[in-house]
C-alpha cells in the first residue's frame, strides 16, 4: 500500500512541510492537532472547548484516512499548563473512553500562546476500515 497524505488545508502544512495525517500500511499517524475550528479559523479561549475541537479535527482526519477514533492505539497530549489537563478529562473520556489507548501527557509551550492543548494520535486500521 502506498503512503497517503491527508491535509487539513492549513497553510502551515506547506510552510513547515508536514501533513495532518499520514496513512502507511495499516497505521494512521495524525500530527499534533490544535483546537482551531478550520471552518472559520477561530480558536476558543477555553481549554476544554479546544480539546473537543482537537478531537473533532482528529476524527475528520481519521475518517478521511479510512479509520476512526475506535482505531486509536496511542494518544499524546501536550499542554502549556499541566493544571489545564484535568478539566479536559470528561471530553477525553467522551471521545476515547471506550477505546482506552496508551497515553502520555507533556507540559510544554505550544506554537502560539492562544493554543492551550495539542493532541496527536496513532490509529491502527481495523479490517472493517481498511480502504
Amino acid at each position: 500500500m502506498a503512503r497517503k497524505h491527508i491535509s487539513s488545508g492549513s497553510e502551515f502544512e506547506a510552510l513547515v512541510g508536514y501533513s495532518r495525517a499520514v496513512v502507511d500500511g495499516d497505521f494512521v499517524f495524525v500530527s499534533g492537532t490544535t483546537g482551531y475550528d478550520y471552518s472559520n479559523m477561530t480558536i476558543s479561549d477555553d481549554v476544554v472547548e479546544q480539546a473537543d475541537q482537537c478531537l473533532k479535527n482528529i476524527q475528520q482526519a481519521l475518517v478521511e484516512a479510512g479509520s476512526d477514533m475506535a482505531d486509536v492505539v496511542r494518544v499524546t497530549y501536550i499542554l502549556p499548563n499541566r493544571d489545564d489537563f484535568q478539566p479536559c478529562w470528561p471530553v477525553l473520556e467522551k471521545w476515547l473512553g471506550r477505546v482506552r489507548p496508551a497515553a502520555t501527557m507533556y507540559e510544554a509551550r505550544l506554537m502560539n500562546d492562544e493554543m492551550k492543548i495539542e493532541i496527536q494520535v496513532t490509529a491502527k486500521k481495523t479490517h472493517e476500515n481498511r480502504r
